[in-house]
């Protein structure tokens, strides 16, 4: 992997400035995000993510943790036990030297023997699925690392808006799943596209139910966005 998002991440850390991550998708046009925006504080955060961190509890696995930037509000505020994973070496790199305690460079599915009370999964946490197909292997995943009263708080969004009204009764029942989307970076003249997964609260909830798993939303966001809440 490219690891352009670790790079970007480093780069700003080390010598911050006025850097952009060009995102875009399939459905999407260009979008330059500032690299501040990964390094915001709590107050700067949205409501969404910051009901999430005052609702988790005991010890929390931060699921791609990127910069550090929950982590580290929750165990330096929170005073929680929290480790932070990502599959970025550059990210890890970063929220290590940011100050996190315990950091794991590794993909969520290949971590295992270990649970926690709470799993994190912010800024559209569940595109690590990738498809609808992955979704529910997923979760089953998740549900080994939870412990017995353990909790997952995840966001995503509902990406029926980006179409006209009228056409989205069609796409909703199309065999393609329109969350489904070819996702690309762009940093310093390199550029990265890969598969990724924006889940509607319905389909999030019918996938949890046949893990095995409870299902509730705790809030809607501004922008199509929203916080769920899934245990055992």
């Amino acid at each position: 992997m490219k690891d352009l998002f670790g790079k970007a991440l480093l780069d700003y850390h080390r010598q911050p400035g006025q850097q952009r991550l060009i995102t875009w998708t399939n459905l999407t046009e260009d979008d330059p995000v500032p690299l501040a925006y990964f390094f915001r504080t709590h107050s700067q955060m949205p409501a969404l993510e910051q009901t999430a961190l005052e609702m988790s509890a005991g010890r929390v696995l931060d699921i791609g943790c990127g910069s550090g930037s929950h982590a580290l509000y929750l165990q330096n505020e929170r005073k929680l036990a929290v480790t932070g994973i990502d599959q970025s070496a550059g990210a890890i790199a970063v929220a290590q030297e940011r100050g996190v305690h315990h950091c794991i460079r590794a993909p969520i599915l290949a971590h295992q023997d270990h649970t926690y009370d709470t799993l994190l999964m912010l800024m559209n946490g569940l595109g690590v699925a990738h498809t609808l197909n992955g979704v529910l292997p997923l979760l089953h995943h998740l549900k080994s690392l939870l412990a017995p009263a353990g909790q997952i708080l995840v966001d995503s969004s509902d990406l029926i808006y980006l179409f006209p009204k009228n056409e989205q009764s069609t796409w909703k029942n199309q065999p393609d799943y329109y969350g489904e989307v070819d996702y690309g970076i762009a940093y310093q003249q390199e550029e990265d596209v890969f598969p990724w997964l924006y889940l509607d609260y319905a389909r999030l909830n019918h996938w949890a139910q046949q893990a095995g798993l409870h299902c509730e939303k705790v809030m809607d966001g501004p922008h199509f966005d929203y916080l769920a809440r899934l245990w055992h």
